[in-house]
């Protein structure tokens, strides 16, 4: 690694996906993630790489389907509303099997809500989002450090499993400063022999393309999809534990939550509770079997998360009914501090819990 410098969330991205060999990107500007798109419009030129501001979102996702094909290792980026934009954009490349980096950095909502950091996206990220039966890779990272690390990491699972990959992140991540080191090199790009560059020696042209007029066809190709998504549960889900193996009561966030609970943990432990951490690093595909054994364990779980409810569900589905689950959650880009978590475990630990 080399020396540490101070630098911007999204501006790290932008140079983490030049030292992965990004050399396109499309997008359109968004807060709060505009610093990045800034960022590429400098720093592509002087790496011969091609930057676009698209007029629109839904042009970005099309142009970074063009370039995909073409075999370009490619990003976009934006911000809640103009990831909805994207949807449709978003399943025709899954479905055409298209490799690709996509950043959100998530704002409150619903609507054009507020520029003010979020967690609310986490349904339309890891449950689709756009139509069909798709998935996209989903890292959610907690430091500017780890947004280096997965974008970079996201490039790679990217063009592995011919997949979009999605960096969710969030206002407070994209915005802050801390201490970074690059790599001195990514992996190198493989091989694309399916890439539409010309025949170059084929006898038959490539073709790129989501659709299947006849239902047998579109059959096939979705199991086809379908054992790909089970291949990446079975080899890519990440996650992290801090102190789990005693824990009576079992924190789970992730992304700048995570950071806030691992804080209100600490505090919890010195105050001579039993409370563990349990980080996802991968929202999808989510780590139920790592989580499933802490509900033979603990006494209960409290998903902190700045939504009304998200992943939630998820731990629910990884507990299964063992034990109680419970969530804290501030809205409207409003942060929890480790203050008020503190105080919900205190409750929880004390069976003051909802009443």
């Amino acid at each position: 690694m080399a020396e540490k410098i101070l630098m911007k969330g999204n501006e790290a991205i932008g140079e983490a996906a030049v030292v992965a060999g990004c050399r396109h990107y499309f997008g359109y500007p968004i807060t709060p993630q505009s610093e990045l798109i800034e960022y590429m419009a400098k720093r592509l030129p002087q790496v011969d790489g091609v930057f676009l501001q698209a007029e629109s979102e839904i042009a970005a996702i099309n142009m970074v389907y063009g370039a995909a094909g073409a075999g370009a290792r490619v990003m976009t980026s934006s911000s809640s509303p103009g990831i909805s934009l994207k949807q449709e954009g978003i399943s025709y490349i899954a479905g055409a099997e298209l490799p690709c980096v996509i950043v959100n950095m998530v704002r409150g909502g619903p609507g054009l809500g507020s520029i003010q950091p979020g967690q609310c996206d986490y349904f339309q990220a890891t449950k689709g989002g756009g139509h069909g039966d798709y998935h996209n890779i989903v890292l959610v990272p907690n430091s500017v450090q780890e947004l280096v690390d997965y974008t970079i990491l996201a490039f790679e699972l990217a063009d592995k499993y011919r997949n979009p990959v999605m960096l969710l992140g969030d206002g407070a991540l994209g915005q802050m400063m801390e201490p970074i080191a690059f790599p001195q090199g990514a992996a190198a790009a493989p091989a694309k022999p399916w890439a539409t560059t010309g025949l170059r020696g084929r006898k038959e042209p490539n073709v790129i393309n989501s659709l299947h007029i006849q239902a047998p066809d579109l059959e096939k190709h979705n199991i086809h999809l379908q054992a790909k998504y089970k291949t990446i549960r079975e080899n890519e889900t990440r996650w992290e534990t801090y102190k789990t193996d005693d824990a009576e009561l079992v924190l789970v966030a992730y992304g700048i939550s995570a950071r806030v609970a691992l804080s209100a943990m600490e505090q919890a432990r010195a105050a001579g509770m039993k409370v563990g951490l349990f980080r996802p690093i991968t929202a999808w595909p989510f780590p139920y079997e790592a989580l499933a054994p802490l509900a033979g364990k603990a006494k209960a779980f409290l998903a902190v998360e700045l939504s009304a409810g998200q992943m939630v569900e998820d731990v629910r589905l990884a507990v299964n009914g063992a034990s109680p689950v419970y969530h804290y959650g501030r809205l409207g880009g409003m942060i929890c501090s480790p203050k008020e978590v503190l105080g919900e475990v205190t409750k929880i630990m004390q069976g003051k819990e909802g009443k």
